[in-house]
């Protein structure tokens, strides 16, 4: 025994306490460190300036969705179609985004109610490959709204993605069309298309389905465009306003309907089906 041991099981220390891994998180808008508890108590809102984290899509359903939703299975498509290899393979990508997600792909589709209004509820998840919409996800998308047109009810959306999946080229592209097909379905059988944004909503998928709802919901701060805000402004040789492409700015100019938070959005959502859900709705 050295020294240093003896001295210090003298003063009657202890062994060396050791803490959780994921005991803090750093908010990423005003960098205070969080307990994680409090943060996810508070739906991954932070306390002390109300910045939106971005969230999986089990906890998006859980959030909207009563208990005991159904939640439909992943549709299954060719994974590899273009046989596409950048610095890896894309089935390779595939593997390890699915290791990092309860998931097969971004979008998922629950089946239930909204505060007892009948509702079929898709998410789309960042935290797969970013969101991207490829032929899986444009596929759950449909298959989303075939289930809103079989059960007569709304159906509400809620994006997330950096765009079209470049791993799948043109058919990840043909997803915008497809899922344009059935937002036009929903709206001729006179069912409710509700669109939740949140953040980031970019590329292909603020081209397509995202813009195409009845209704835009919108978290606060989160970020909604087309192409990114350093290509818009390159091209127009122009500095862009403050908040260019943010919530707050697209309500503002009338792009978005509203802008509500997270802790609101069930109650919101209700409210917009009592006004839109046709009475016949089962």
């Amino acid at each position: 025994m050295n020294w240093f041991t003896r001295v210090r099981n003298s003063l009657g220390l202890g062994p060396k306490r050791t803490t959780e891994k994921d005991l803090w998180v750093k908010c990423p808008s005003c960098q205070e460190m969080l307990f994680s508890k409090e943060y996810v108590e508070n739906l991954s809102v932070c306390p002390r300036c109300n910045h939106h984290g971005r969230i999986g899509a089990d906890e998006r359903l859980a959030l909207l969705l009563d208990e005991g939703f159904d939640l439909l299975e992943q549709p299954e498509v060719e994974e590899d179609p273009l046989k596409f290899k950048d610095t890896k393979k894309y089935t390779d990508r595939l593997k390890q985004a699915r290791a990092n997600n309860p998931h097969a792909d971004a979008y998922s589709v629950g089946s239930g109610t909204i505060d007892g209004r009948p509702a079929v509820v898709g998410v789309q998840d960042f935290g797969f490959m970013g969101g991207s919409m490829g032929m899986a996800v444009g596929t759950a998308f449909c298959a989303g709204a075939e289930r809103a047109l079989t059960r007569k009810c709304a159906y509400v959306v809620c994006t997330a993605a950096g765009g079209a999946r470049m791993q799948e080229g043109i058919l990840s592209l043909m997803q915008m069309p497809k899922a344009t097909v059935m937002t036009r379905r929903l709206k001729a059988a006179g069912l409710p298309y509700i669109v939740v944004l949140t953040d980031p909503t970019t590329g292909g998928v603020t081209a397509s389905y995202a813009m195409l709802g009845d209704v835009h919901v919108a978290e606060p701060g989160c970020l909604i465009g087309f192409a990114g805000q350093r290509v818009i402004q390159d091209t127009i040789r122009e500095k862009l306003p403050e908040g260019f492409q943010r919530a707050e700015y697209l309500h503002k100019h009338g792009m978005v309907d509203m802008v509500v938070e997270r802790k609101d959005l069930k109650t919101t959502l209700a409210n917009l089906l009592d006004y839109l859900q046709p009475k016949k709705a089962a």
